[in-house]
């Protein structure tokens, strides 16, 4: 489901032209990981990914054997292992698209996201009218993803030679107060740090971030409200995705925010319970 970035009518469908991005700094890794224990209570670690030429020894997802939700694979990542992924990988149109595998929708989406099309499609019943779906989805940026793969592993699995573009939390709303006000830390704007756009549960954690981080000022992206992605998550999980470039500096943060007063010492305890109760 979802939709690509509306860029204006005066804009033609483009590929984004990436930013590099350094290798990861393994003082860095380590230094999140200390601290995300001590402030966090060790809830559930973030994944990462980058987009890469090659998978290097990285295991390659398996293509499906019918459609399935990318969302749904990010499972094993979450649990350690790490995967790359390529067009071949993916069989959902729509992850496709977002991930820059595809450059066009395919013919009946307009009514696949909205009303249907009696014989012909079902419809999701996302937007009002198929009208809705075309003026949203008339100009994109694409990720140039052709010819490459994404490369996703969990924070602790970085490698000095990866580069990570997107950080990727799973969390319930305790963690997420958490990462969402130091997401706004430095920000004077009440909307700067963080954007909620419309869009798949693949658009949240991996469109949307990977523009943010093209950016010289990027938010994090609140997502996985998509229902039809939903069944790949767990009970209350909601995500939320950091361009890295923005995560380097709240990580940079963490010692002189509001992590080090007494009101955090509350919600860490909610933290402990949150991850008791949903361990039963």
């Amino acid at each position: 489901m979802g939709f690509p970035v509306q860029l204006g009518r005066d804009h033609k469908k483009f590929i984004a032209t990436p930013q590099e991005w350094p290798s990861m700094d393994i003082r860095l890794r380590d230094r999140f990981l200390e601290l995300w224990s001590r402030y966090f209570n060790g809830a559930e670690l973030p994944i990462t990914f980058g987009i890469s030429e090659q998978p290097g020894d990285v295991q390659k997802a398996p293509a499906p054997k019918g459609w399935r939700c990318l969302v749904c694979d990010l499972t094993r990542i979450r649990k350690g292992t790490s995967l790359s992924f390529d067009g071949e990988s993916i069989s959902c149109a729509g992850g496709k698209f977002y991930l820059g595998y595809s450059k066009e929708r395919a013919p009946m989406f307009r009514y696949f996201l909205s009303t249907g099309k009696p014989g012909v499609v079902e419809g999701e019943r996302y937007k009002r009218t198929p009208e809705i779906v075309d003026a949203m989805g008339g100009n994109a940026v694409q990720i140039p993803a052709s010819g490459r793969c994404y490369i996703f592993k969990r924070w602790d699995q970085l490698a000095g030679d990866d580069t990570p573009e997107v950080v990727i939390f799973f969390a319930r709303p305790e963690v997420l107060s958490g990462l969402y006000t130091l997401a706004n830390f430095d920000q004077t704007d009440p909307n700067g740090g963080v954007i909620c756009p419309f869009g798949s549960g693949c658009g949240s954690i991996i469109y949307y971030p990977w523009l943010e981080q093209q950016k010289e000022n990027p938010k994090a992206v609140l997502g996985m409200f998509d229902p039809s992605a939903r069944p790949c998550v767990p009970l209350d999980i909601l995500s939320l995705a950091i361009p890295m470039k923005k995560f380097v500096r709240m990580i940079e943060y963490m010692e002189e925010s509001f992590l080090i007063t007494g009101s955090w010492e509350k919600v860490k305890r909610k933290i402990a319970r949150s991850e008791e109760i949903h361990s039963l």
